[in-house]
């Protein structure tokens, strides 16, 4: 007869750990482009991996004794995952919105918690005897182990959810970034971005919860099904660990990063300076200056206008620029070169000598890349779509 080494659970756990290596090795190996952010996933989609070995070698009905036959040293191995899952995906963030995103000494900062609970475990586990590891392993229980692990278990979970706030900040702080230098953010895509952080973000929210549930139930003993929950999390991650691999290799973009030259943080957009002294730099001939340029160089037809390049033919400085968009204008830099563009495409569309030109020949003379964003920034001004504007300033051919 055979013997039954996993169940359901455990091939849900396997399974979780196979997708996560296979994918990690495609990105190593044959995704070439914008290398060392795939190297950062690659290593995040390991440390995944890891996690749910981790589980099983722990918690697996049978086979943590086969693995207590092997090594008892496979014990608490794996584990040091959980404590990179952060780090790592903190770093991808960082690496897909920063163009060459480089790790500093401040970024290793934070595996302090990883270091410290390996100094622990060679310290406290891997220094014993494998006889005694093996004893150990065989009579670990749940219940029976200190209170204390389970309270460090707690800090490990909500040490993740941090790190994967940190990450949404870092995402938002970005938008508005890109907003405020880019006038076409089409190609800047972050939605596989912000699914991964989110999803993961939930999962280790549900972590938390499970954590606090087991020192409830054990320490305090209220009852509590922390291991149903447990289980339900253990196939959330293999759900969203597929989607995101399918998400991943049928999105080809989220490994085109994003135009950005400076390698760290972004310069905020607002001076340091108080708001009334930013005013008093501002002086009028500046004002009149980029109004002039803007409308007779329309500088706005290049679909690629950023806030550096036209600085820099103003012959101004981009902080400055800004400014005075932010505080005259009272826009951002995206919302500024496009109301040129509404404005531009108006006038096309209300001139009968563009009449045999379509909708996507004047979308493109006016600068913008992506229909969407044309269509719902010619709404957002002129209260119509730009078919609708065509219509009530041209009259109908007899």
């Amino acid at each position: 007869m055979y013997e039954v080494i996993f169940n359901t659970h455990d091939v849900v756990l396997l399974m979780t750990a196979y997708q996560c290596i296979l994918f990690a090795l495609l990105l190593l190996t044959i995704k070439r482009e914008h290398y060392s952010r795939n190297v950062f996933l690659a290593f995040f989609l390991l440390q995944q991996a890891a996690i749910p070995l981790d589980i099983l070698i722990s918690f697996g009905a049978e086979f943590r004794h086969i693995a207590i036959d092997w090594s008892p040293n496979l014990f608490y191995v794996f584990g040091f995952g959980y404590w990179l899952e952060g780090p790592l995906l903190l770093w991808y963030t960082r690496s897909l919105i920063y163009k060459e995103y480089r790790l500093k000494l401040t970024d290793l900062m934070y595996l302090l918690p990883f270091i410290l609970y390996v100094g622990y475990q060679l310290l406290f586990y891997y220094s014993l005897d494998v006889s005694d590891k093996k004893t150990i392993q065989e009579q670990y229980d749940l219940a029976l182990a200190p209170e204390v692990m389970n309270y460090v278990t707690l800090f490990r979970e909500a040490f993740r959810v941090a790190l994967g706030v940190i990450c949404l900040i870092e995402i938002k702080r970005y938008t508005q970034h890109i907003r405020t230098n880019f006038s076409d953010i089409d190609k800047i895509d972050l939605t596989w971005l912000r699914i991964l952080v989110i999803g993961f973000l939930v999962i280790r929210f549900w972590a938390v919860l499970v954590a606090a549930m087991i020192i409830l139930s054990i320490s305090f003993g209220i009852t509590t099904d922390f291991e149903t929950m447990g289980l339900l999390g253990n196939y959330t991650t293999f759900l969203l660990v597929s989607v995101l691999i399918f998400f991943g290799l049928g999105h080809s973009s989220v490994f085109e990063g994003l135009e950005q030259k400076p390698a760290s943080e972004p310069e905020p957009v607002k001076d340091e300076q108080e708001p009334e002294l930013q005013k008093d730099k501002i002086k009028p001939e500046m004002i009149e200056q980029i109004r002039k340029y803007m409308e007779k160089e329309k500088p706005y037809l290049t679909p690629a206008l950023t806030l550096e390049k036209l600085a820099g033919q103003l012959k101004m400085q981009p902080r400055l620029l800004s400014n005075i968009i932010n505080r005259h204008f009272d826009c951002n830099f995206f919302e500024f070169i496009n109301s040129y563009r509404v404005e531009e495409a108006k006038r096309m569309l209300a001139d009968s000598a563009h009449a045999d030109k379509t909708m996507l020949d004047i979308m493109l003379d006016v600068g913008f890349n992506s229909k969407a964003t044309f269509n719902t920034l010619f709404k957002k001004k002129a209260g119509m779509t730009p078919s609708e504007y065509r219509k009530t300033v041209q009259p109908v051919a007899s």
